[in-house]
């Protein structure tokens, strides 16, 4: 995702189980209408499909049904001559690599280098990759087209990331890495380009102030943060993108993009062989440098708070949560969060039988989607409910989701519930693996979190010998609805003898 990108337009899609479109299917056709053959051709008498298949007893193989099992790629560890920590899974299915370089250095780092600079990170990712010290924008943008490859970067809160996609033949795969290696040690950080790139920004975060989402997410996480560098967007605002300098890319830049606070993943068909001198080829020219330093811990809630932004819209845009946890490499930090995935996969999951969506969506319609999520980070993340009603709707639809909330803390979650999960998780996880860039993705987060093999090639295990009363201590230990703070942006109508009154 390319940094001048809003998180808000990245949205991950809820799973329709295949009995769910089954149903969809069932409702739109005739219980005595004539079934389809594969071929084409019609079955010569009408089939009432509502009836159960006698034919299934007699499919043996069913009767016989096997546990599935997943195939883990190895994991291979070995650090560059410089000293940065690489992982490689070796893949031959198609001739391609993905590598995935990441940098402790994200929009969280800004005001290290300059005083309320945010966007700084921001802006150094859309510049990185429009030119180097010997190709000007043309000329790099050129070069990429040529050689058939993707090169992009991105700032998030917390970290910087460099990916490449190449053909893993050496005629594209040795000048793709040049120009990888090229991006993060000569950057050209033309003064022209970062003029029109400020330019845009600006422009950009005009029009992100109209959309909801945003405002609702940069009000909670200020709200949420406080003084803590969480607090700020990655994106800056239209008073700090304008002040940001080419001194101040450049400065950045050498503070954080060196060998100490790197790691890389390597994804693709290469021997270990390859991927060793593929490595060197991206990370030998980095300075040593320093690992960024540990960042502060941010000032507990102590209290629920209601902030309300007013925003003309028939819709009112909700976020409600509170500080989570951060990134535990423990095996006891690992089940925890383990347990309090399933936990809340019950409570507020994406799928349509988690309980918010049953009570807020199907039972009471007062949205269309309600999702809640964790995001460990390397400081204690946030975990956020959020979804849009009808103003008028607002104050019943919160109530709701904080009663729920409150409900499955008390009450904890059913066995049903916890069983159906289970199920769910484990078979839905081999599809991270499906693809380079997918399983590229996993190695990356790995190696920058410093989290163990295990946490990819145990998770199943984790998931199956998880306990239903782990599971619901995970959640009563995590959530603290007294605590939680409650973003509008709308104009919703609230009663003045609500409980978010209270909350002011």
């Amino acid at each position: 995702m390319k940094a001048h990108v809003p998180p808000f337009l990245s949205v991950k899609p809820a799973l329709l189980t295949t009995a769910l479109l089954a149903t969809f299917t069932m409702g739109a056709a005739s219980a005595q209408a004539a079934t389809e053959m594969p071929s084409g051709e019609h079955a010569s008498a009408d089939v009432d499909i509502t009836q159960p298949i006698k034919a299934i007893d007699k499919l043996e193989s069913l009767k016989n049904e096997q546990k599935l099992s997943l195939s883990i790629p190895k994991f291979q560890h070995f650090t560059t001559s410089n000293g940065v920590p690489v992982i490689f899974v070796q893949t031959k299915q198609l001739p391609i690599v993905d590598v995935d370089l990441r940098f402790n250095a994200g929009s969280a780092r800004d005001e290290s280098i300059r005083k309320q600079g945010f966007g700084l990170a921001s802006m150094v990712a859309d510049l990185l990759t429009k030119g180097t010290r010997d190709l000007d924008e043309t000329a790099f943008a050129e070069a990429t087209e040529q050689l058939g490859i993707e090169l992009s970067s991105a700032a998030y809160k917390d970290q910087f990331v460099v990916n490449l996609r190449s053909l893993s033949d050496a005629e594209h795969l040795d000048p793709a890495l040049s120009l990888m290696s090229s991006i993060i040690t000569q950057p050209r950080f033309d003064a022209q380009v970062l003029e029109r790139s400020k330019a845009q920004q600006v422009l950009a975060l005009k029009q992100m102030m109209q959309n909801p989402s945003y405002l609702v997410s940069t009000t909670f996480s200020q709200t949420l943060y406080g003084s803590h560098p969480y607090a700020h967007s990655p994106y800056g605002t239209q008073q700090s993108i304008p002040a940001l300098t080419r001194n101040d890319l450049q400065k950045f830049h050498d503070t954080y993009f060196v060998a100490q606070n790197a790691t890389l993943s390597l994804t693709g068909d290469l021997s270990l062989s390859q991927a060793k001198q593929a490595a060197e080829a991206i990370t030998q020219a980095l300075p040593q440098g320093k690992p960024a330093p540990k960042l502060p811990n941010p000032t507990p809630i102590k209290q629920s708070k209601w902030v309300h932004v007013d925003y003309d819209s028939d819709q009112t845009s909700v976020m409600i949560g509170q500080q989570g946890y951060r990134i535990d490499p423990s095996a006891k930090g690992i089940q925890r969060g383990t347990d309090f995935s399933i936990g809340n996969e019950v409570l507020a999951g994406s799928g349509f039988s988690s309980r918010l969506m049953g009570k807020v969506r199907k039972e009471l319609g007062y949205t269309y989607g309600i999702y809640g999520s964790m995001t460990p980070m390397q400081a204690p993340g946030p975990y956020t409910i959020r979804f849009s009603t009808r103003n008028e709707k607002a104050d019943e639809a919160i109530a709701a989701t904080l009663q729920t909330v409150n409900d499955t803390l008390k009450q904890g979650i059913t066995a049903q519930e916890f069983k159906l999960t289970q199920e769910s998780l484990i078979n839905s996880y081999p599809m991270g693996f499906a693809s380079n860039a997918g399983i590229n993705g996993m190695l990356g987060v790995l190696n920058f979190n410093k989290l163990p093999d295990s946490y990819i090639t145990d998770y199943i295990n984790r998931v199956e010998g998880a306990r239903i009363d782990q599971v619901n201590t995970a959640l009563r230990d995590t959530l603290t609805p007294d605590k939680f703070i409650i973003v509008t942006v709308g104009k919703p109508d609230i009663a003045k003898n609500s409980q978010l009154q209270k909350l002011k």
